[in-house]
């Protein structure tokens, strides 16, 4: 089905005009399930920190279109899969956290998904459920004795997931061998618990997910479905969400609201209506007079989309004040309250910091050798003025209103504060 209006079903609709579709095992059919009633579907998210981050975001949208089109999700948190490790994507193993730090980590991102799902006991209201619940309480021989047997090592070494890192000749233990079985057990239990007949993901995913649909046809006798999304990237090749501050964090205490306002402000041109269409709620007509836009108009789209991605996580008064307070730093050259902070000891301004030391630790670039290629470039500005020279000490003398204002480029604005 190569447009939109071959599928009969509003999600199905939505999820390929929009950009969310990437593979689907059996399309026909799912397309069937979702316009002939509510489908339940699924998304895993393990819990390998206390936020989730923007790489995240396309998944938790995925299910928000969902529920939009009449749909019921189920956000899968994986306390138990966390603990032994998703190895897709990986040339190394990831830590191995403990059960505590798991369900403290599981606790922070909750939040999270509140702002973009309708939870409940409805029909198609959200529910949150944790694979701990089940894959701890398996015994060894059990696990697999009910579900070794349906599967192959012959096929699962032809797995991308498996094969990409062993032909990089990465070793992968025996413990993440098993996640693949433990992901499709996920979506096994969650089809005979919640009726679940749908896991959705990103194209990384495609196998585990296949693996699921397989071991549910063959073991329940029961139509379920994969769907998967493309794995995102911006135009110029980078990975969504990795820039050189690091992970754009979903939680407020991670990343500020300014802070991810201006994540997606700083937008490319050519990345600006996909965005539009994966990230926010506005209609695709709007959108496509939005990516339209001439020259340097196209800014103007790009705060649109930075005041209703940060509008739909941090709410809409957070999204206007980071609107506020870009515009006065960068277009009326003021302070504003809303601006990033970075408090220092008092004791270390009236002794001096080195500048490069001072905007690196501020998060203006990636480490100290930037700054000062940052600085001989004329990137970097102390209260308005170029300053070439990364290794000035700033100090108490440079205080304006009780602040230093430390800027990179043209896009990245943060207010020293003694304390």
């Amino acid at each position: 089905m190569s447009d939109a209006a071959a599928f009969k079903s509003r999600f199905l609709q939505t999820m390929q005009a929009r950009g969310y579709i990437h593979q689907i095992t059996h399309p026909v059919e799912l397309d069937a399930a979702a316009a002939g009633g509510i489908v339940t579907a699924y998304i895993g998210f393990d819990a390998t920190a206390s936020s989730l981050h923007v790489g995240h975001l396309i998944q938790i949208m995925m299910l928000r279109r969902l529920q939009q089109a009449g749909h019921k999700p189920i956000v899968l948190m994986g306390g138990g899969t966390t603990k032994v490790g998703d190895p897709t994507d990986k040339d190394g193993q990831r830590p191995l956290l403990t059960h505590d730090q798991i369900q403290g980590n599981i606790a922070t991102i909750k939040g999270t998904f509140e702002k973009f799902l309708t939870f409940g006991d409805g029909p198609t209201d959200a529910v949150m459920v944790d694979n701990d619940e089940w894959l701890s309480k398996f015994g060894y021989v059990q696990f697999l004795r009910d579900y070794g047997v349906h599967f192959t090592i012959n096929r699962m070494l032809a797995f991308d997931s498996v094969k990409a890192r062993l032909d990089r000749e990465q070793p992968m233990t025996f413990l993440e061998f098993n996640y693949m079985l433990m992901q499709s057990v996920d979506f096994l239990e969650l089809e005979r618990s919640h009726g679940c007949v749908l896991q959705m993901g990103g194209s990384d995913q495609w196998g585990n997910i296949v693996n699921g649909v397989e071991l549910i046809r063959r073991v329940d006798a029961k139509p379920v479905f994969g769907l998967t999304t493309p794995l995102l990237s911006t135009a110029s090749g980078q990975k969504m969400g990795k820039t050189v501050g690091g992970a754009i964090w979903l939680n407020a205490d991670l990343r500020s609201p300014y802070d991810y306002w201006q994540f997606w402000r700083n937008t490319e041109d050519a990345d600006v209506g996909r965005f539009l269409r994966l990230f926010t709620d506005l209609p695709l007509d709007e959108i496509a007079r939005l990516e339209a836009l001439p020259g340097a108009q196209i800014n103007e789209a790009k705060k649109v989309l930075a005041n209703e991605a940060t509008g739909m996580l941090h709410g809409a008064e957070a999204a206007l004040a980071a609107d506020a307070a870009s515009r006065a730093a960068f277009e009326e050259g003021k302070l504003s309250d809303g601006l990033p902070t970075f408090e220092v000891p008092r004791a270390d301004l009236d002794s001096g910091i080195v500048l490069a030391a001072l905007a690196a630790d501020a998060g203006l670039a990636a480490s100290r050798g930037e700054a000062r290629r940052l600085a001989q470039g004329g990137g970097l500005r102390v209260n308005d003025i170029q300053e070439m020279d990364a290794n000035r000490t700033i100090a108490t003398a440079d205080l304006v209103d009780g602040v230093v204002k430390l800027a990179a480029g043209k896009k990245k604005i943060v207010l020293v504060r003694p304390v």
